[in-house]
């Protein structure tokens, strides 16, 4: 069944891609793509005050990653332990992070951008790629996410995770990194801001 759903989605995504704005970020080797996708986008949240000082308020610029879930659905498919399904998620994401600080310091409106952010429902393993977690104060916002990524959660988890474990799940929260965190974690040409 979850294999059935993972081809299904594998056919919509192009569309989500096309309709979300979505840009694949570059890569050393063209034929891999990196995990990730982005867009630009403008922050809607409350002020956030990170830990490096940086402050985000309503309309900043902000890159909005988004995990191509349905390329790891496939990838994880056949990992049978939630550990080192999580462990290759994490590896993944760490291999792109140089791609998206690369991204940012080439981008036009590189001076504009004041971060990055996500939004998961992941609760271990975010910190050491130096992001911070932030709860999503609207209710309403924030069950329209848990919604929108209760299929994720479902398709990711191995079969034989408990009902009552999954009800432990975190709810979903922003992740966030400023732009001077993430060019001096993963930069390679970063210029002072």
């Amino acid at each position: 069944m979850r294999l059935y759903l993972i081809s299904i989605w594998t056919i919509l995504d192009p569309f989500y891609y096309a309709l979300t704005r979505l840009t694949y970020l570059d890569t050393e080797n063209p034929l891999k793509k990196s995990v990730l996708r982005v867009r630009l986008t403008k922050y809607k949240g409350r002020k956030v005050t990170l830990s490096d000082g940086t402050t985000l308020n309503k309309n900043d610029t902000m890159v909005k990653i988004h995990i191509h879930n349905v390329r790891v659905l496939r990838e994880i498919s056949f990992i049978k332990s939630d550990i080192k399904r999580a462990l290759y998620l994490y590896k993944l994401v760490k291999e792109a992070m140089p791609c998206l600080a690369a991204y940012i310091d080439k981008h036009e409106l590189q001076n504009e951008i004041k971060g990055i952010i996500g939004i998961t429902l992941i609760n271990k393993g975010y910190e050491r790629l130096g992001f911070e977690s932030v709860i999503i104060k609207s209710r309403i916002y924030r069950w329209f996410k848990l919604l929108s990524m209760y299929p994720i959660a479902f398709l990711s988890s191995t079969p034989e995770i408990s009902v009552r474990k999954k009800k432990h799940r975190m709810p979903p929260n922003y992740l966030f990194m400023s732009k001077q965190a993430l060019l001096k974690a993963y930069g390679t040409n970063t210029s002072p801001q």
